[in-house]
């Protein structure tokens, strides 16, 4: 006779911890599988999978129903992938950041905060290739390639960006000059 969930999670919660095995190999590859089409690399899964069944394991007695086990431990794998997805993401950021600031000489910052105010003011696009140009001191070429558009796009864009800091810097100038008087 075959055991369903609910006799495992019943066992395991009295204190027959090795009857957990027979739902790890009941589920684990349809765990492997959801949690492979969700992180996109076999390793990572395989991790993930780990990791979801440890939760499941250590939070056996929060489970309300028994019977509903396999939903509940695919809620855990979410919930893993999740995680996982955010610290690759955040992994990714921090290894930009340090090949850009490491390959780059550090910035002359203007000390003009109205400055960099206005640059943080502009539209995205504007703002990215005016922060490569001015601040990552990286030649229009560069910026072509690195943004995969034609070097009269990059070259436009930054005088129609410095047209934008013009205006906003002068709004602000005026803005003090009315205020001083």
């Amino acid at each position: 006779m075959t055991e369903n969930d609910t006799y495992y999670v019943e066992r395991c919660l009295d204190g027959h911890p090795d009857d957990f095995r027979h739902l790890v190999r009941r589920y684990q590859g349809v765990l492997m599988a959801n949690l492979a089409g969700k992180l996109g690399d076999r390793e990572k899964a395989e991790e993930a999978a780990q990791e979801t069944l440890v939760r499941a394991y250590f939070n056996m007695g929060k489970l309300n129903k028994p019977g509903s086990f396999f939903s509940w431990m695919l809620g855990i794998a979410d919930n893993v992938a999740k995680e996982h997805q955010r610290k690759e993401h955040v992994r990714i950021k921090r290894e930009m950041i340090r090949s850009f600031s490491s390959e780059a000489d550090t910035p002359d910052f203007s000390h003009d905060y109205g400055l960099e105010a206005a640059v943080a003011e502009l539209p995205d696009a504007y703002r990215k290739v005016i922060l490569l140009r001015y601040y990552g001191r990286q030649s229009c070429t560069t910026i072509a390639e690195q943004l995969d558009m034609p070097i009269g796009t990059v070259t436009k864009t930054l005088s129609r960006a410095y047209a934008m800091l013009r205006e906003t810097l002068n709004k602000q100038e005026q803005t003090q000059v009315n205020e001083v008087q």
